[in-house]
């Protein structure tokens, strides 16, 4: 899968399921204040991802998380592996 077409389906899987408006989210914006995540919710948002994309995200991986764009790059690698 593309990149852009990767990004693109993150973005429409995060603001349906946290209900945002799909221009909120950008590469370099904050996840957890984006899509306003507590501790629990960012659990959950793993688990969408997780179950949309067939990936597996390590509590390592999930720390790096700050940013969309560590979300895209960890998806993407891990599907193109």
């Amino acid at each position: 899968m593309e990149k852009q077409e990767l990004i693109t389906k993150i973005n429409e899987a995060l603001a349906g399921e946290f209900e945002v408006e799909i221009t909120d989210i950008s590469p370099r914006a904050l996840i957890k204040e984006t899509l306003h995540l507590d501790s629990l919710a960012l659990v959950d948002m793993v688990a969408l991802i997780e179950t949309t994309f067939k990936v597996g995200i390590k509590g390592a991986d999930i720390n790096r998380i700050k940013t969309f764009d560590n979300l895209y790059d960890i998806i993407h690698k891990q599907l193109n592996a």
